[in-house]
């Protein structure tokens, strides 16, 4: 319920004075000094800031200052009871005008509105469209009009909202009112995209940087999903707050938090298919400062201000890198050290191309999710400061390294694979710069398809060129290629690629050596190099990797980990890894997901002698 709150807005005064008397802060931060001062003298302006970089302040002290209301359009409904709520608490008359208000404050409200009494009004673009509001509010004088998450109107963005196209008529409706756009994930495409779509061709951009230096990104493979999930959750329990867990479905978020609270940890759901009793619920105990942790889908989203959320988890691969940003982007408003962990796989790829096959957006939109999705993998496939790679998704360059990513932290190993890119990039180009990366695979591994034929790509001469690597190895080169700049996917509907000359020719020419991470090398390599002390391969080998390119999602991962268990006990011993298991061996163990001694014992090609010397280790690598 609302409590009485004195009319701040009679008083007035100059923004430093505002900022220090009614919020308690003696200075501004970054860019507010600048957004304030565009506002106040009747400019527009679209300010980029990273969550908790303090975007509120840039509209809500003009409001304060300038003489009228201040009109904020606001997505959600619980962001716009948090920031209500905030304000009331600083004596500030703020009101939020939506469906879910009780019946004791809805009259309340609605009077302050229509007397004038208000000093903030916080609507949703539904409810500011709705018939008459904006005749109720062209009788009223409007200090500023600023639109919170703005991405949302973009035809790019992630989370794009058609009736947030419908704000590009405020200026007619209510005309002179300086209006601030405002949001903490736009890249460079959705930031020309709001200020088009808004009808704010002079709007003063503001863009702070993206980074985050308390946020320490990391990626990892999908191993065991549950155990890696329990296993950051336990690390960093010390430091108290709230964690949150994202998957890819509903089903998913209900497993998962079921398997937590039968391990003692506070878990509670949270998607869009709960009831709104169970939302608010939900949201109540996330709100109430306790340890929880949240499962739940992308519909637990903007507005999340708990300012001390330690930890963000993605079990599935989010389709973008805006997505993904704007999730983590939770954790640590408080300025404290925070921990993010993406788990990734072959399923969450596979499973995002095909959502991108039968989409039914039009080409044009179809092909920029194309791009971000590929961008979001080649995220994952970096070998360098994992932080530069994500700031570059949104035109930022980080100066240097960021020091406290994963591999940053820890340093991945890699090899030299100029060789390989250079094969990748040639059958790109020779055939035409119009295909995909199955497609490519295809060619450069000799395989016959209907389209390899169709177009003749088995009269080139590179045809078969890579079939010594398996598939897996050409699609992470192709998708490190990406993430280096060497590729673009900027052609075509279906996330074609496409070769970037200027850091594609180097490359080609010899000009320039280029190491890639070591998970792409061919697992029977007994160096770990690409191409160099090859251990001579037993009759079908090859027809084995490809069937264990063909393992599921989970198994998939569960078969790469094994290999990477293997190649470095193979190291310890100076020995070639088929010595110590095949890899039809280590397929069948991850197809078969053995829980036990016996039951690894009864896996073709184990045997007494090496169950006794491995099996353990085994074990030890499936439960991760």
């Amino acid at each position: 319920m609302l409590v009485e709150t004195p009319s701040f807005r009679r008083e007035g005064g100059e923004p430093l004075e505002v900022l220090s008397r009614v919020f308690g802060f003696a200075a501004f931060r970054g860019l507010q000094d600048a957004a304030i001062s565009q506002v106040m003298t009747g400019g527009d302006a679209l300010v980029l800031m990273p969550t908790g970089g303090g975007k509120s302040l840039c509209y809500q002290i003009p409001a304060l200052c300038r003489p009228g209301m201040g009109l904020v359009v606001s997505p959600l409904i619980a962001l716009m009871d948090d920031q209500v709520a905030a304000l009331r608490q600083l004596g500030v008359n703020a009101a939020a005008l939506h469906s879910e208000l009780s019946p004791e404050d809805a009259p309340r409200v609605k009077a302050d509105f229509a007397a004038g009494r208000l000093d903030l009004l916080y609507v949703s673009p539904e409810r500011l469209l709705s018939p008459g509001m904006l005749d109720r509010l062209g009788r009223q004088q409007i200090s500023v009009i600023a639109i919170d998450e703005a991405h949302c109107v973009s035809q790019w963005g992630h989370e794009f909202r058609p009736e947030y196209r419908a704000l590009a008529g405020l200026p007619q409706a209510l005309p002179g009112v300086p209006r601030i756009a405002l949001t903490a994930t736009a890249d460079p495409r959705t930031r020309v995209d709001i200020l088009q779509a808004l009808a704010m061709p002079e709007a003063e951009v503001l863009a702070a940087s993206f980074h985050r230096p308390n946020l320490h990104i990391a990626a990892k493979p999908k191993a065991s999903e549950l155990g890696q999930l329990t296993d950051m959750l336990g690390r960093h329990k010390a430091g108290g707050g709230a964690s949150i867990v994202y998957c890819g479905s509903r089903n998913k978020t209900e497993r998962i938090a079921r398997s937590l609270r039968e391990r003692d940890w506070p878990a509670i759901v949270f998607h869009a298919g709960i009831s709104p009793l169970e939302k608010r619920a939900a949201l109540a105990r996330f709100r109430s400062g306790e340890p929880v942790v949240v499962v739940a889908t992308i519909a637990f989203g903007m507005g999340i201000d708990r300012p001390d959320v330690r930890i963000v988890v993605h079990l599935d691969m989010p389709d973008s890198p805006e997505g993904y940003y704007q999730q983590i982007g939770r954790a640590g408003r408080d300025g404290e050290p925070a921990q993010t962990l993406l788990l990734y796989g072959g399923e969450d790829i596979a499973r995002a191309r095909h959502w991108l096959d039968v989409s039914t957006a039009p080409p044009a939109q179809k092909k920029v999710m194309g791009q971000r999705l590929e961008s979001m993998i080649a995220l994952t496939d970096t070998t360098g400061c994992r932080t530069r790679a994500l700031l570059a998704c949104f035109g930022e360059t980080l100066g240097q390294d960021c020091g406290h990513c994963d591999n940053c932290r820890t340093p991945i190993a890699t090899f030299d694979g100029t060789i390989a890119a250079q094969k990748a990039l040639s059958a790109i180009y020779r055939t035409g710069q119009r295909f995909g990366a199955m497609h490519i695979v295809s060619v450069l591994r000799g395989k016959q398809t209907d389209m390899v034929t169709r177009h003749q790509h088995d009269r080139l001469p590179l045809y078969g060129i890579g079939k010594e690597h398996p598939e897996g190895f050409w699609r992470s080169v192709i998708r490190q290629l990406v993430s280096r700049g060497a590729l673009q996917t900027g052609e075509g509907e279906y996330a074609t690629l496409a070769l970037n000359e200027a850091v594609a020719r180097p490359i080609l020419r010899g000009e320039q050596k280029l190491m890639l991470r070591e998970d792409a090398v061919d697992p029977v390599a007994g160096s770990g190099r690409a191409g160099a002390g090859r251990a001579p391969r037993e009759r079908g080998d090859a027809a084995r990797e490809m069937a264990a390119s063909d393992l599921g999602g989970d198994a998939l991962l569960r078969f790469e980990t094994l290999r990477e268990w293997r190649r470095e006990e193979a190291r310890t011993q100076s020995v070639p890894p088929y010595v110590i298991f095949h890899d039809s061996v280590l397929r069948d163990i991850a197809s078969q997901h053995p829980a036990d001694l016996a039951a690894l014992g009864q896996v073709k090609g184990v045997g007494a002698s090496k169950l006794e010397r491995y099996g353990p280790q085994v074990l030890a690598s499936l439960k991760g």
